[in-house]
């Protein structure tokens, strides 16, 4: 049974007082991920966003362990918090390596790589708010066809999305999983469903970052649901190879069409003066991958 926003759990992990911006993606997400894994985990967390929302030392708004590790060793840490948890006979505590999309699409995928290759038992997640938002809004390989950066050119970046869930895939792991904080439940859902499965798990996360996206602090919400509604982002699972488009995806696709990107990119200053030719070929890009997703499901 599919949970509702009516009947999730009520008790908090996350507590009033973290130093995330106003409006984060990622503070809501992990407000639903938190309750879903009942505070008993341990996250491994690379420099990113996700440090700051910890805080610092000996202050944290966070109500379970979190190991700070280097940057490209998200994966390789978890692996190790696994072994040593085995080791005790602590095999109750779920691990979650944490990561945004610089740490896992870039920097990290080494050993993300690695971990999922030799079925490590543990969940990963990927944030993903599509740049580097953490040191100033950089491009990743995250970043959208279009869209500016502090280091992109006038006309934003000139190439598509590295689509990790795809490369997550390829490893054959049991449990692949894409998100957005817009539909909490179905989030919450996916986690739980997560922590039942056996070695690497996958979850990607669309977090829309107001000030590095440039839109109202109000919006996020609707930046999210916007994002799934245009197809840039496609809510579905894989379970043991099985493709299922979920929630909000999936009734698109039962009684409507996707709307139109430019209804998304209008919203956000990072695509502000994109070039017809790169708006065309957005569509031209997300029309294809939404009837991929379309003839798997």
């Amino acid at each position: 049974m599919e949970t509702s926003v009516l009947n999730l759990p009520e008790r908090e992990y996350l507590l009033p007082g973290n130093r995330t911006c106003a409006g984060c993606g990622l503070s809501i997400a992990y407000r639903y991920i938190l309750k879903a894994l009942e505070g008993n985990a341990i996250v491994a967390v690379p420099a990113s966003c996700l440090t700051v929302l910890h805080g610092m030392y000996p202050t944290t708004s966070v109500l379970i362990p979190c190991v700070n590790v280097a940057f490209p060793s998200t994966a390789a840490s978890a692996s190790g918090l696994v072994a040593g948890l085995k080791a005790l006979g602590r095999t109750d505590i779920t691990v979650v390596g944490f990561a945004g999309d610089g740490g896992t699409h870039d920097i990290g995928i080494q050993a993300l790589s690695g971990a999922a290759e030799r079925g490590a038992d543990f969940i990963y997640i990927c944030y993903d708010n599509e740049a580097y938002m953490n040191t100033g809004t950089q491009r990743s390989s995250s970043t959208p066809l279009g869209a500016k950066t502090a280091t992109t050119p006038v006309l934003g970046k000139q190439q598509h999305l590295k689509d990790m869930p795809r490369i997550m895939e390829a490893h054959s792991v049991s449990y692949i999983a894409t998100a957005c904080p817009s539909y909490p439940a179905d989030l919450y859902d996916k986690m739980r469903k997560a922590k039942t499965k056996k070695g690497t798990r996958y979850i990607h996360i669309s977090t829309p970052c107001p000030p590095g996206w440039i839109f109202p602090t109000k919006d996020t919400v609707k930046m999210g649901r916007l994002a799934v509604e245009t197809g840039m982002v496609t809510l579905y699972e894989m379970e043991d190879g099985v493709f299922r488009l979920t929630g909000r995806s999936r009734s698109v696709a039962e009684r409507g069409k996707l709307k139109p990107v430019g209804d998304y990119i209008k919203l956000q200053g990072r695509f502000a003066g994109i070039s017809a030719d790169n708006l065309k070929e957005l569509q031209t890009w997300v029309n294809s991958r939404w009837a991929g997703y379309l003839k798997r499901a």
